[in-house]
């Protein structure tokens, strides 16, 4: 913990006042792009995979990086995804896994969640996307780090039909106003890969993103 405090006094002293003139405007409202789907896990943080400042992300985080399908029973992640998209009217919408998720292996071993009830109830929300693996590929030719990366990939797809459900962003994809976007980040290499909806394949973000990449890279 002492760390955390000296990081906090580090921020007043030395960050904040760098940047004082940029918190001034956030303090009167925000105006994010994007809205930043990703897992709970404290491996994975999106300002720094993103490079982007305060204000630019508005971001929310679970285990598994998971959507629910829209219901009548409000929760966090509907509440949330609602405000992004019908109040703060953001233009896209990315979905991140990642690579060694404990949230993923859960979904493949329930039988491992006996002594986390609510955990287990949660995952069943990417149960599509362990049947979809195993019907697909047939688990037992899978080594164990293939079959959690299928899943991981697999689970990002159907999470991003899940939040096709909403009302708010349903009707933002109907006309246009919002892109789906479904990343899966690597921890050891920092490689992510973007989901093509065309081939149903997980490519490079270079390859995706080529032309925006050229410019910065310029």
């Amino acid at each position: 913990m002492e760390h955390i405090i000296s990081g906090v006094a580090k921020f007043q002293k030395d960050v904040f006042p760098a940047k004082k003139e940029a918190f001034q405007k956030l303090a009167n409202g925000q105006n994010p792009e994007v809205l930043f789907i990703t897992c709970a896990d404290s491996r994975i943080d999106p300002n720094l995979v993103t490079q982007t400042e305060p204000g630019e992300l508005f971001i929310c985080r679970n285990a598994g990086n998971i959507v629910p399908p829209h219901s009548n029973q409000t929760g966090g992640m509907t509440a949330s995804i609602e405000f992004a998209v019908a109040a703060l009217g953001v233009t896209h919408i990315i979905i991140c896994g990642h690579s060694d998720c404990g949230a993923m292996k859960g979904a493949i071993n329930t039988e491992g969640l006996a002594s986390l009830p609510h955990v287990k109830e949660w995952l069943g929300h990417s149960r599509v996307a362990t049947e979809v693996v195993k019907e697909k590929c047939g688990c037992s030719s899978l080594t164990h780090e293939e079959h959690l990366g299928l899943v991981t990939e697999e689970n990002v797809i159907q999470q991003l039909q899940h939040i096709k459900t909403h009302p708010a962003v349903a009707a933002k994809i109907a006309t246009d106003q919002i892109k789906l976007h479904g990343w899966v980040y690597d921890f050891e290499s920092a490689e992510i890969k973007t989901y093509d909806e065309a081939t149903r394949e997980f490519k490079p973000v270079k390859d995706t993103y080529e032309e925006t990449i050229a410019k910065e890279e310029q």
